[in-house]
């Protein structure tokens, strides 16, 4: 432990399995740009990681959201000290809208005058707009950041992908994300078929492309632990749990069925703060948590548990990008006081593989949870 002053006392290091509660009000880090790089000349712990094979200057990453699709916004988080940036999601529903077009462009002109050479046929400039768009904010992101940028494909078929994903990889991104959202509400559809396909479009996109491609999920699989591996066989380098959905709401005045966007809060961080401690040290690929990490403590959590990288796009949405600063010099100051060098000493040692007790992680812990509740709220 140290002295207050940076210095070592006499007292032996702490038991990297062993950890002081997180207290949620402890008021950690404060505001200014923060680039961690390593080991700083006082001895700073050593932020820096590895995701999908990529060095991060810290664990932070910004998920895909309204701020990584807008420049100054990726400035402003790279001068921050974000570790890398995932790009909004280019949908499967945008490409079946190009493709639908320039079939129905092309079939205009199909029984023109073969001797036109020009004039007849339809002007092409404005159908494929989402993937223009898209491929020309990878290069612009590319140009504007000093940290990774990773592209992002939402959708559940195989369909296209390929070549898109492809074109993803040839603009400069330096990984993919293949969010594979889907609601499975067929009752004549078995979850082997589900699974079946979800597997095939990560196989296709990453033999499809030479840059590393991430898998981020929902929690709604029936054996997500068998599942993580296949999908590390069938060619992913990383996991990304969880994708959250945006459910429908009924308007009860003009009962109609709409979208309702709540930002995530840090009480969601217990489900892939489970599933991270599940899978460390049991699949050969990168794990990156999201959904409720919001402050320095949800950090710590999700890498003590086993993450190589902490995603989070509502807190920078509700904070701004520059709350990256305070997260990061948070995660820094706890890491400092319980004397970790790195993010890699830190890294899983609260997994299941590393607690006394592995079981916690698995039925006992929502028995535990019951028994305490009744203990203290009934007489």
């Amino acid at each position: 432990m140290s002295d207050g002053n940076g210095s070592p006392t006499d007292e032996s290091p702490r038991d990297p399995t062993r950890f002081a509660p997180l207290d949620e009000d402890d008021q950690l880090g404060g505001w200014g740009r923060v680039i961690p790089s390593g080991p700083g000349p006082d001895g700073d712990p050593d932020l820096t990681t590895r995701y999908l094979g990529l060095e991060l200057r810290c664990p932070i990453v910004a998920s895909c959201s309204p701020l990584t699709g807008d420049l100054g916004s990726l400035r402003a988080l790279d001068a921050a000290g974000i570790g890398a940036v995932v790009l909004p999601s280019l949908f499967e529903e945008q490409l079946e809208h190009e493709i639908e077009q320039v079939d129905r462009y092309l079939g205009l002109s199909a029984d023109v005058n073969p001797e036109a050479t020009y004039g007849y046929a339809p002007v092409l400039d404005d159908y494929n707009q989402g993937s223009v768009r898209y491929l020309r904010l990878i290069r612009e992101a590319k140009a504007a950041v000093d940290v990774p940028v990773i592209a992002s494909l939402n959708g559940a078929t195989v369909g296209g992908w390929t070549e898109y994903a492809r074109m993803l990889a040839d603009a400069g991104a330096d990984a993919l994300e293949l969010n594979v959202y889907q609601v499975a509400a067929d009752p004549d559809r078995v979850g082997r078929d589900v699974e079946g396909e979800t597997l095939a479009v990560v196989s296709a996109v990453a033999t499809a492309c030479d840059v590393p491609v991430a898998v981020k999920l929902s929690p709604y699989w029936s054996a997500l632990g068998n599942l993580a591996g296949r999908l590390v066989d069938a060619g992913a380098s990383g996991l990304v749990l969880f994708n959250r959905f945006y459910q429908p709401d009924i308007d009860l005045e003009t009962l109609s069925v709409g979208p309702h966007l709540v930002l995530s809060s840090s009480d969601e961080l217990r489900l892939p703060l489970r599933w991270m401690a599940l899978l460390h040290g049991r699949v050969e690929a990168s794990l990156a948590a999201t959904t409720g990490i919001h402050t320095a403590n949800d950090v710590v959590k999700v890498l003590l548990a086993g993450a190589d990288a902490a995603m989070t796009p509502s807190a920078l949405l509700r904070h701004g990008p520059d709350h990256v600063g305070v997260m990061v010099d948070g995660l820094r100051s706890w890491m400092a006081e319980r004397e970790y060098a790195s993010v890699d000493q830190l890294r899983g040692s609260v997994s299941q593989l590393n607690v006394p007790d592995p079981a916690t992680f698995e039925r006992a812990n929502y028995l535990d949870t019951l028994t305490r509740y009744a203990n203290t709220f009934l007489t």
